[in-house]
């Protein structure tokens, strides 16, 4: 009888790799102060990428949260049951610091470090949401100098506790936010939830939320409108004591992606609430955390295009066709190392931005302007670009990249999500125009920054020109947001490549996305480039 089940011309799995083996990282890493930190990425890096860590990726997303509203005998719990692997998930990270513990951290590069981690620890996106709020709830926290010191050190800890009970019993914390309503969506000012001042300091919040993802945090920021106007407030899940707080689970979100992450639509039926900053100002509490949550995006974001490329560029090497490995194929070439510059293009600019925070917490004025307007070009730019790469990368493996039992197809439906979360692609272009309207500091620290590459390659030089006349004439400013924000975006890319990456890396990057020698497609780079080079970067250790 014939063998008609040998399998050959297959990949082998993609295992026991170091995730943090990405030279862009590591360099920007050590550039942007927290080389320190480079023995703990490695160690995060070399579990994320074993076989066991990536299953549990897996599990967690093929596992669903499942919304439990009420128990046996009847009595509202509104409880999510999660799979193990997210609980597993979620402990690694908590312990690994990619949560709060930055801001327990005295150390120069903290915030970079945690940037890092964050990027390398990539096996699942859905637990990285309340990972991530929980990281931005704290500057807000710290408008209301009691409520910080009562929460932030639970919430710096590496311990993670998943049971909910009294805040103050508990060795760690996870917060979430819970913001969007169904008729306002990005307009929070639209918001209709009430919260009504109580005799003993606290509110009573009444209203629907829209979006709240990760229900079984301990609290979260909401936003809500007091008598003195739309206002934000600490919500907990359990009161002080142990009783539970008046907040009802409606129903779980089925999305396209993000399935481990358990978004869902939550009323508060007379909640208890404490206020956060000034009453009225809720949207200017929350706006530091808004900078948190979009460097987090810019981090998932790169992090999908470098966990997609790797997986490309393994099967590349492995995969025979018509004589040879694809990686020999001069077209696959091209579209891999496409490829690989957007990654680098998106890892460098991640690594400088963590920076800017790291030194704006500090007190860096310039670095948070350049922050501030940086991270507005490249949440839009990075975001939208992940979704073509992932999907470019995808069809590097053919009919397997379609298919369940592999990465990509899970990568891929995740890929749209955080040019959506803290404001879609309009949103983005039209906060960066805001923000060179209201703040011209945040122009002049964003020129200074990129100026510092003119006179390195013509071809940056007349994109810095272009730039400069666009920026020049206020018309129809708004119908070009997204025009005008791309060129910001692709500017600073540029500068900072031409400054800090390979020569190689940023002369490719010069030619196709500023000089514009470039298809509408991966896999149009011009010749004459030295994409060898560009591809030893992009190939899995």
């Amino acid at each position: 009888m014939a063998a008609t089940h040998e399998v050959t011309n297959q990949v082998p799995p993609l295992e026991g790799h170091d995730t943090s083996a990405d030279p862009a990282l590591r360099e920007g890493v050590e550039r942007e102060g927290a080389g320190w930190a480079l023995p703990e990425i490695s160690a995060l890096g070399r579990l994320a990428g074993t076989a066991e860590a990536q299953e549990l990726g897996r599990l967690a997303e093929r596992h669903s949260p499942v919304l439990h509203t009420h128990d046996r005998y009847g009595r509202r719990v509104d409880e999510v049951v999660y799979d193990p692997s997210y609980h597993q998930l979620m402990r690694t990270a908590v312990e690994h610091g990619l949560h709060a513990a930055p801001w327990g951290d005295d150390r120069p590069g903290a915030h970079v470090a945690r940037a890092a981690k964050f990027a390398v620890w990539n096996v699942d996106a859905g637990h990285g949401c309340p990972i991530s709020m929980t990281y931005a709830v704290v500057p807000a926290l710290r408008e209301s100098p009691q409520l910080a010191a009562t929460f932030e050190p639970l919430l710096t800890t590496r311990t993670y506790d998943p049971v909910l009970r009294d805040p103050a019993t508990k060795g760690g914390l996870i917060a979430g936010m819970s913001m969007t309503e169904k008729q306002g969506g990005s307009d929070v000012r639209a918001n209709t939830t009430t919260a009504t001042p109580q005799a003993d300091g606290t509110h009573r919040l009444v209203g629907h939320k829209w979006f709240t993802s990760a229900p079984m945090s301990d609290f979260f920021l909401t936003l809500a409108q007091a008598p003195g106007g739309l206002s934000c407030f600490l919500v907990p899940r359990v009161l002080p004591g142990g009783e539970p707080n008046a907040m009802r689970l409606m129903r779980l979100k089925d999305k396209l992606g993000n399935r481990s992450n358990a978004s869902s639509e939550i009323e508060y039926d007379d909640a208890v609430g404490w206020l956060v900053g000034e009453e009225g100002r809720g949207v200017r509490t929350i706006v530091e955390m808004v900078n948190m949550t979009r460097l987090d995006c810019v981090i998932g974001s790169g992090t999908a295009m470098r966990n997609a490329l790797v997986r490309a560029t393994h099967h590349a090497r492995h995969r025979s066709a018509f004589g040879r490995s694809l990686l020999e194929q001069p077209l696959m070439r091209n579209v891999l190392a496409d490829l690989a510059v957007e990654s680098e293009a998106a890892t460098t600019v991640m690594t400088r931005l963590a920076g800017a925070t790291d030194r704006a917490v500090r007190g860096d004025e310039g670095e948070a302007a350049l922050r501030r307007l940086g991270l507005a070009v490249t949440k839009y730019l990075v975001c939208k670009r992940a979704p073509m790469a992932v999907g470019e990368a995808l069809e590097c493996l053919g009919g397997n990249g379609y298919i369940e039992d592999f990465d990509l197809a899970r990568l891929y439906r995740e890929a749209p999500l955080l040019s959506i979360w803290e404001g879609s692609g309009n949103v983005a272009a039209l906060d960066a125009l805001r923000a060179m309207a209201r703040e011209p500091h945040t122009v002049e620290a964003y020129f200074a920054e990129v100026e510092q590459a003119a006179g390195v390659d013509s071809r940056y030089d007349d994109a810095l020109g272009r730039l400069k006349k666009e920026l020049s004439s206020p018309d129809d400013l708004e119908l070009r947001a997204r025009r005008v924000v791309e060129q910001l975006a692709l500017v600073l890319q540029g500068s900072l490549l031409l400054r800090h990456a390979p020569t190689a890396v940023a002369d490719a990057f010069c030619a196709s996305r500023l000089d514009r020698d470039w298809g509408h497609a991966f896999g149009t780079l011009p010749p004459g480039l030295d994409l060898d080079a560009v591809l030893a970067r992009a190939m899995p250790a």
